[in-house]
């Protein structure tokens, strides 16, 4: 068929087709050809491939002309870095970039990579009403040309190299023995477990959940980080004597054993399931709504606000405000640096003497 029967070929420069045939796994193969001749002056197509700017290229090469400049779209460097580059990173982490990719696919996805400036960047930075966000999204965006400097699709500068970030406070919120006993009260047994594994070990919510009895090995409690893959080896006793998460491990393997549970996971349901993370947070909404409703019956409302406030991923921050040494709460979260520990962690003032 001929470019003047097919007007699928109208936009294509002269001399070049394509042709379509669906495959068996039901997606569509798209190839381009070239109208050109053999050696006796009969009609030759000339495959071209399937990359339309590949195509043009090899056409100009046939037809003798300049190469046309190759216009690439930012929906093709998006996809290449969601099949290639997210799939490397840490779950949590993949997550979250898939969520970034989403917003910066409305703005971004249809505009020719040389077309994104800082200038471009920064009107998108003040158009997010989520600020925080948004500074995520940029720093992914960035990361995004980086690697498409690295795949030769941009020889530019990365145009969010320059760009200032919104300015961000980090979560100042403590939750004092008031609050979290306040909670706990009104936990059921298994979010009261996950809450004292998250304390006493000073690990993330989702390094928590993923404990099992694997990981006892001997004196110590084995800690792979999911986010940074950080190791760590935490202290189950000391000497013969048992740490505080010596002796709540050794309470839970107990109870667990009277209850008949089997499953490998540290932290199960009532019957012996693995607690996933919706599911514990399902238990946290429930215990919270139900200690703030129980202060406000009190006529405790400051109480009630500060419960309403409460997350579980403040436990984290909990521990290491209430560990003495700084060193040590650095130590325990996997920090490279004290400094991290200190201004984002530590969330209650350092004890001091009076002047007399």
């Amino acid at each position: 068929m001929g470019r003047q029967k097919n007007p699928e070929n109208r936009d294509l420069p002269i001399r070049m087709i394509s042709r379509k045939r669906k495959l068996k796994s039901g997606k569509l193969w798209v190839g381009y050809y070239y109208l050109g001749k053999d050696e006796k002056g009969k009609r030759k197509e000339i495959p071209l491939g399937t990359d339309l700017n590949e195509a043009r290229i090899e056409w100009a090469r046939l037809e003798r002309t300049t190469t046309p400049k190759v216009v690439r779209f930012m929906k093709e460097l998006f996809d290449r870095y969601e099949r290639e580059i997210i799939p490397t990173k840490a779950p949590r982490t993949q997550a979250d970039n898939r969520t970034e990719l989403k917003n910066l696919r409305r703005a971004f996805d249809s505009a020719p990579i040389e077309a994104i400036t800082p200038h471009i960047v920064a009107q998108y930075r003040d158009g997010r009403s989520a600020k925080t966000r948004g500074n995520r999204e940029i720093a992914l965006l960035s990361h995004v040309f980086t690697m498409a400097r690295e795949w030769g699709h941009t020889d530019k500068e990365n145009p969010c190299a320059r760009v200032r970030r919104n300015k961000e406070k980090a979560r100042g919120y403590y939750a004092a023995d008031d609050v979290w006993s306040a909670v706990y009260a009104q936990a059921c047994q298994e979010l009261r477990d996950a809450m004292d594994l998250a304390y006493l070990t000073g690990q993330r919510p989702a390094d928590t959940l993923k404990a099992c009895t694997g990981d006892l090995s001997g004196e110590f409690l084995l800690v792979a980080q999911g986010k940074t893959n950080k190791k760590l080896r935490i202290r189950l006793y000391d000497g013969e004597r048992a740490t505080g998460l010596g002796q709540f491990i050794d309470g839970l393997l107990e109870r667990r054993k009277l209850a008949g549970i089997t499953s490998s996971r540290l932290i199960t349901n009532a019957g012996g399931l693995r607690m996933s993370y919706a599911m514990m947070r399902n238990r946290w909404d429930e215990a919270r709504s139900k200690a703030a409703a129980t202060a406000l019956a009190t006529g405790d409302e400051p109480l009630a606000q500060r419960i309403k406030q409460f997350r579980f991923s403040d436990i984290r921050p909990k521990a290491a405000s209430e560990i003495d040494s700084l060193t040590e709460a650095s130590r325990l979260l996997g920090h490279t640096k004290e400094q991290i520990t200190k201004t984002v962690y530590r969330r209650v003032g350092e004890v001091v003497n009076p002047t007399r």
